[in-house]
């Protein structure tokens, strides 16, 4: 009997597997990191040195109140900038005082001293650049979300960290990035517990509102156990936050780039939970958005790293695919 089901397991997979690429991505088009229509021309022009498009797109996030944008910008803008300086360097010298400079300024200090060996003191020393982004417009709450970060990596004390969810919140009830940053601090890898992250989590999804990436936090918490090597989490509160992603999910068109993250996280969490039906649903929805988190985490080529899981979860569909499967599409809900 177990050869004979190692039988059937290879006939569906040769059977199925090639049925199942039919309506995924081909891999030549697949794209690391996209920018979207607005970025895009301003990384170019960063690249000929040329910082103004970069300035007004930023100013424009600013009097516009787009505060989801103005933080994918900024970190977009800012690893740029870490290998690429020279435009940057002309924007301060030209607007020393522009917020937007300063918000750039910041997080580029903050991310420069998380890669250095002395990570800590570096941290420490970017602290005023964060005050001054923060003081150069007071509604902003992408200093805020910078300022989490740079509390979980300069050990803050959890009543600093407080401090600082209290303003970031004041500012925006509902940013994403800011709770994505708490939910780190409050990690068991950081200064939490499993239990303390997925309570945050949970409770942030409940009050967000329709349709927000907020809904995902239990996902990024499921991950954050996923990837740690200690504790435990009921399964049951693993497939509730999956099944929270995936309706979440839904919500958007398939090939939109703007939850890719959001749907590259969840299709980690859900092969790590062996759903490979649902696993493979995101990976159509993602289309060619593949991003760099959370693939980086595991391997230094996270495209590559994205193609061959994709690849893996189509076998996986495949092999329990029954032969007369039509089209050898999943069977729906099966994990």
């Amino acid at each position: 009997m177990p050869l004979l089901r190692a039988m059937i397991r290879t006939a569906r997979m040769v059977r199925n597997t090639p049925l199942l690429a039919a309506d995924l991505t081909p891999d030549d088009d697949v794209l690391l990191d996209v920018p979207d229509d607005r970025l895009g021309p301003a990384l170019v022009a960063a690249g000929r040195g040329d910082y103004d498009p970069a300035a007004k797109l930023l100013a424009t996030t600013r009097e516009g109140n787009e505060w989801e944008n103005r933080d994918r910008y900024t970190t977009r803008l800012a690893t740029f900038a870490r290998s690429r300086s020279e435009w940057f360097e002309n924007w301060q010298a030209a607007a020393p005082h522009d917020p937007d400079a300063q918000l750039v300024k910041a997080e580029l200090a903050v991310v420069r001293g998380w890669e250095s060996p002395a990570r800590a003191e570096l941290l420490r020393e970017s602290a005023p650049l964060l005050t001054a982004a923060a003081e150069a417009d007071p509604r902003d709450p992408v200093p805020w979300r910078i300022a989490l970060d740079h509390a979980r990596g300069t050990h803050a004390p959890q009543t600093a960290f407080d401090e600082i969810w209290a303003e970031a919140v004041h500012r925006s009830s509902h940013h994403y990035g800011c709770h994505a940053s708490a939910l780190q601090y409050l990690s068991a890898a950081w200064y939490g517990s499993h239990r303390q992250c997925f309570d945050f989590a949970e409770r942030a999804a409940r009050d967000a509102l329709p349709g927000s990436l907020i809904q995902a936090l239990p996902a990024r918490a499921a991950f954050a156990y996923l990837t740690s090597a200690s504790g435990s989490v009921p399964r049951e509160r693993l497939d509730a936050a999956a099944d929270l992603g995936i309706a979440l999910s839904q919500e958007y068109a398939a090939g939109d780039p703007w939850p890719a993250e959001v749907r590259n996280l969840l299709t980690y969490v859900l092969v790590r939970l062996e759903r490979w039906s649902d696993a493979l649903g995101q990976l159509r929805l993602i289309g060619p958005y593949a991003t760099s988190f959370p693939w980086d985490r595991m391997a230094d080529d996270p495209l590559g790293q994205f193609l061959e899981l994709r690849d893996g979860v189509r076998i996986e569909v495949a092999s329990t695919t029954p032969l007369g499967g039509g089209r050898g599409r999943p069977r729906s809900g099966a994990h």
